[in-house]
């Protein structure tokens, strides 16, 4: 099984605003950067986009280590969704949970692959992270300047 490393990252001008998301996918010295935008979204769903889109573009199953530093990803994937499933994508607080569009999708990705999640801290010395904030944010400028942008 091959062995993957995604590193993620989401950004939002406003929140909501103009958000954008990016991904690098690194296999042996293979790396591949991906990226893109939406209009009138929150840095929550832009950080699941990431995480959702570097899955996706995997076509075989693979051991996956996700790197991301959010934590609202990393604790919802490994911890809260086993709850939310059993009580019909409610909270414990019986309101329906946020985003539980990107969170059924990202569980269908994850279910593809072996999947390890690692947090690490943003805006810090995670060169593959810094890289991934500088591709989200740009990525959400030019959604927020010409209304498109995907890479």
């Amino acid at each position: 099984m091959k062995k993957v490393q995604i590193i993620t990252d989401g950004s939002c001008l406003g929140n909501p605003g103009a958000g954008g998301w990016a991904c690098i996918l690194l296999h042996n010295r293979r790396t591949k950067e991906m990226w893109g935008s939406e209009p009138h979204t929150t840095n929550n769903r832009m950080e699941l986009r990431a995480a959702i889109e570097g899955l996706r573009a995997l076509t075989e199953a693979c051991a996956v280590e996700v790197v991301t530093d959010s934590e609202y990803v990393k604790n919802g994937i490994t911890t809260w969704i086993h709850g939310w499933k059993r009580k019909g994508w409610m909270t414990a607080a019986k309101k329906p949970v946020i985003n539980q569009d990107l969170w059924k999708d990202l569980d269908q990705q994850v279910a593809r692959h072996q999947t390890t999640w690692v947090w690490t801290k943003g805006h810090a010395s995670h060169a593959g992270n810094n890289r991934c904030d500088e591709l989200a944010n740009r990525a959400a400028r030019e959604q927020s300047a010409s209304g498109q942008a995907d890479g």
